[in-house]
């Protein structure tokens, strides 16, 4: 099938060259090695040079496609540089002109979804006499031929050149649109470890494994510590259509790494980039629902505490827990906060324990510190050793500490040094000072009230005691000091002192005549100085026993001037059966720091069940009742 009616012969030069072809463009330079491009004129100028010489019917014959399309569009390999260093750069052998007759061989390109296809078949032209000779297409000239129709990017070389050889009909794709390549997003990275917590189970000291505990839940990192990097959104490469158009990519989104910095954070910019830097030794804590990172001497917790979660705890900083604390799981720490309900053990070894819901079956107890409970507290054990505990509302529980308040209890066991209560019903309550605003039993429960009353007769025992030694000792020392005085005053004792004491002074200088009468002086007084050596010794011994008698003597007296506080008890309304007794309670005389109520739960519950025998002060089901040790004196 003829694709031509021009009478050309195809293998006449006519057939390619019509005419001289015409002087190249500004920027397109021929020399005697071939066709260059001007690479100052890299852009728009030298896309409009080539636009300019393919509108003349011309072609560059033996094309170097990859470095037109580099030269054009920025796309593809670097240039080759030019031997002599020009800024040049080889396009083509040759530019030729394209033969109208030749151009005819050439169909229309198909072009959809960013592609163009071919159809390929053999092609036929004219000769002299007017006679169909099989000729092919030419791979420069094709290229020509799609610029001319609007493919000016994306040729498939290898494409066309293989279904040019093999002179077969079929469509092929031969150009294809370049889809721009996207970038990436700003993000951030972890670049330290110390961010991820080890679940696996804790190794004790003795080489066994604790099953009921994690190994590291709550990460800690050092001051200055990188924790997390800034990576720059990086800008995606642009695509082409097939007809040149720059298709950009999308601008990629970048991210404010200050959100990311939370207390106890900084980000430090280098030259190596934006991190996010710990400000201070402490637990690493992200908030929920945001990236904010921080630092801090108190974790922070969401997840609760169980068996699944984090196991037991045992901390060394303040903890806060938004979770609850499930049946049998213990938390250990300073001060420790939880905002749900805690079913498990709390103990904390200083600062403050609050517990801003309920407290049921567990127990909270502080060595150092005061326990708050803002809901109901429900057969659970709240101690404090040496700090108050504040609860809003407990039943069954066992409670101690220096001062507890409760608005309302109900068949408690409470000891301390001073009990407020609200209401109290069907309590067992020991204290030095206790004031009720109203008492009642509750079912089979009775309603007690023990008060304290420090017995001080054993500690006043021991400061007579001590007192009458220190005395002694005083006696002593007098003693030994006129023994001392008495050898002193002989003559010969006299005479060697104060002659040894000159010669040692250096005051003065024995003869050799006179050293043997001072060596015999010496000897005579012997026995008398070492008399005196001893009667020294003594002094100093009874001396330093003084002093430590006077300071156990000190500490005594310091301890029974503490217990001569008035012991009280104050109930404004009895609402039924009650009793108030006296309960005698021996002061500790070893100096400790041990209290009547710093003892364990169990045993508090045994002492308040057998002191029914303690002296009776008050049994009556209605008015009100108010004792106290100051009143006694006085009457």
């Amino acid at each position: 099938m003829s694709n031509s009616a021009a009478s050309i012969s195809p293998d006449s030069p006519a057939a390619r060259v019509s005419a001289p072809p015409a002087a190249p463009a500004h920027c397109i330079v021929r020399q005697d090695d071939g066709v260059y491009a001007d690479l100052n004129a890299v852009g728009p100028a030298l896309v409009a040079a080539v636009d300019a010489i393919f509108l003349k019917n011309q072609y560059f014959a033996g094309l170097d496609y990859p470095v037109l399309v580099k030269a054009l569009f920025g796309h593809g390999p670097d240039l080759p540089r030019h031997p002599r260093g020009e800024p040049l750069v080889r396009l083509a052998d040759d530019i030729l002109p394209f033969s109208p007759a030749r151009r005819l061989l050439y169909r229309a390109a198909k072009i959809a979804d960013g592609q163009a296809e071919y159809y390929f078949e053999p092609v036929f032209m004219r000769d002299e006499e007017g006679e169909e000779q099989a000729t092919s297409l030419d791979l420069d000239e094709f290229v020509a031929d799609m610029w001319m129709k609007g493919i000016r990017f994306g040729i498939d070389l290898e494409a066309v050149r293989g279904a040019i050889s093999s002179n077969a009909a079929g469509r092929i794709v031969v150009a294809r649109r370049l889809p721009p390549k996207q970038g990436e997003d700003a993000r951030v990275v972890e670049v330290t470890g110390d961010l991820h917590r080890s679940d696996a189970p804790r190794q004790l000291a003795n080489g066994k494994l604790d099953l009921l505990s994690f190994q590291n839940r709550f990460p800690q990192v050092q001051r200055g510590k990188r924790l997390l990097q800034k990576l720059p959104r990086v800008a995606g490469e642009s695509g082409f259509d097939l007809s040149g158009i720059v298709l950009p990519p999308e601008l990629p989104e970048d991210l404010d790494f200050n959100g990311w910095c939370g207390p106890g954070t900084i980000i430090d910019r280098l030259a190596e980039g934006e991190f996010l830097v710990a400000l201070q030794d402490g637990f690493i804590n992200v908030e929920r629902g945001s990236n904010r990172v921080s630092v801090g001497d108190k974790i922070v917790s969401h997840d609760g505490v169980s068996v699944r979660t984090t196991g037991n705890l045992d901390l060394s900083g303040d903890f806060e827990e938004f979770g609850e604390v499930q049946e049998n799981r213990v938390v250990e720490g300073e001060s420790i906060t939880v905002h749900a309900d805690v079913y498990g053990h709390i103990a904390s070894r200083g600062g403050t324990v609050l517990l801003n819901r309920n407290l049921m079956g567990g127990s909270a107890k502080n060595a150092d510190g005061p326990v708050v409970v803002h809901g109901v507290a429900s057969g659970a054990v709240i101690q404090s050793a040496r700090g108050n505990v504040q609860l809003q509302r407990a039943e069954n529980c066992i409670i101690s500490g220096a001062k507890v308040t409760v608005v309302e209890a109900i068949n408690c066991d409470i000891m301390a040094d001073e009990v407020e209560v609200g209401q109290a019903e069907g309590c067992a309550i020991a204290a030095r000072r206790v004031s009720i605003e109203c008492a009642l039993p509750r079912g089979h429960s009775e309603m007690r009230v023990f008060v304290l009353c420090p017995d001080c007769s054993r500690i006043d025992k021991a400061i007579g005691m001590i007192r009458e030694r220190v005395g002694q000792f005083g006696q002593l020392v007098e003693g030994r000091r006129a023994a001392i005085a008495s050898l002193t005053a002989q003559p010969e004792v006299a005479n060697y002192v104060k002659l040894a004491g000159r010669v040692r002074k250096g005051e003065l200088v024995l003869t050799p005549e006179q050293q043997p009468a001072f060596k015999k002086m010496a000897a005579a007084v012997a026995p008398a100085l070492k008399q005196m050596a001893l009667l020294n010794q003594e002094v100093k011994d009874i001396e330093l026993e003084q002093k430590a008698g006077m300071e156990v003597l000190g500490r005594l007296e310091t301890q029974r001037a503490a217990h001569d506080g008035a012991v009280s008890v104050g109930i404004l309304a009895v609402a039924g059966d009650i009793t108030v007794r006296a309960l005698n309670v021996e002061p500790d005389t070893s100096g400790s720091e041990a209290k009547p109520y710093d003892l364990p739960a169990r045993t508090i519950k045994a002492r308040l069940r057998e002191a029914s025998g303690a002296e009776l002060l008050f049994a009556g089901s209605s008015g009100s009742f108010s004792w106290s040790t100051a009143d006694v004196v006085a009457s």
